[in-house]
């Protein structure tokens, strides 16, 4: 196809006149025809002479032969309906080439004697079919692309929902940990309060008892040192002894009463039910997730 391309854009810079390629190409109107300007210039003295050179549309006639009145225009008459961009520096020139090296569309003239004389040129419908093909290739590539970011992107999405899935379960059972061993902390703070309770409760009644016990004896020593005052005061020697021999002996019992039951030194100290734990706030502390799960 690109062989068939260039033969056919060969055959276009080609002068019908001498088969040569185009040399100072002009257009000749109004047939619009190309033709080198030595070329179109011999032709244009010709007509003016009514003579013509071998392949010219002519007639015979004296000594050569005559060329036959100027044709109607060749340009089809649908032409003015096809759109066709102009070279802006050869106006009458269609761009009907493509430069490869500066990769701009251009015109023949352009080609022949103009800025892109030295440059490779094709025709410009392949270049226009292999660059919309080119183009069509990279659409469809990114498209292509384009779904696999899309599934990319919905798995990304899905696995987001996992993670937070995934953190609200763990989240709940470390909460669940956690609870279970602020129940057993809040059990064995409930027992060790306890313990200090008994204790606590076993010393205040043993002391509590020692001081009824030691308030009887007293409020009963009180009223024997008021009978025995009475006593001493009693003005007749006969009653006076014959009531001091048992009040003696009560007070010389009362007196001898052991009053030894009293707690030890350090009784009241309850210092035993300290704890620590520094161990176990540290294990605490050092709580980690495990590794390896």
């Amino acid at each position: 196809a690109e062989a068939r391309s260039m033969e056919s854009l060969e055959k276009q810079l080609i002068c019908p006149i001498c088969l040569e390629m185009f040399t100072k190409p002009v257009v000749i109107l109004p047939c619009q025809h190309n033709l080198c300007r030595k070329c179109a210039n011999d032709v244009f003295q010709r007509c003016l002479w009514g003579w013509a050179g071998p392949g010219a549309g002519a007639v015979s006639g004296g000594q050569g032969v005559y060329v036959t009145p100027p044709k109607p225009p060749c340009r089809p008459l649908h032409a003015k309906a096809e759109q066709h961009l102009m070279c802006e520096e050869h106006e009458d020139e269609r761009i009907n080439i493509y430069c490869l090296r500066c990769e701009a569309p251009t015109c023949s003239l352009c080609k022949v004697f103009g800025a892109h004389k030295d440059c490779e040129v094709a025709p410009l419908p392949a270049v226009y079919q292999r660059q919309k093909s080119e183009l069509s290739d990279g659409i469809a590539m990114l498209v292509a692309g384009n779904d696999r970011i899309q599934a990319i992107i919905t798995q990304m999405e899905e696995i987001c929902h996992t993670i937070e899935e995934n953190g609200r379960r763990q989240k709940q059972h470390l909460g669940l940990r956690f609870d279970a061993l602020y129940g057993i902390l809040e059990e064995r703070k409930k027992e060790l309060l306890q313990s200090i309770a008994a204790e606590q409760e076993a010393k205040l009644q043993r002391v509590r008892g020692l001081i009824r016990q030691y308030g009887d004896h007293l409020e009963a020593s009180s009223k024997l040192v008021e009978s025995a005052i009475q006593a001493m005061e009693e003005p007749q020697m006969a009653l006076y002894l014959q009531v001091l021999p048992g009040e003696q002996g009560t007070i010389t019992d009362m007196s001898k009463a052991s009053m030894s039951s009293r707690p030890e030194p350090g009784y009241e100290n309850m210092d035993h039910f300290s704890i620590n734990v520094d161990h176990v706030a540290e294990m605490l502390r050092t709580i980690e997730f495990q590794t390896g799960a």
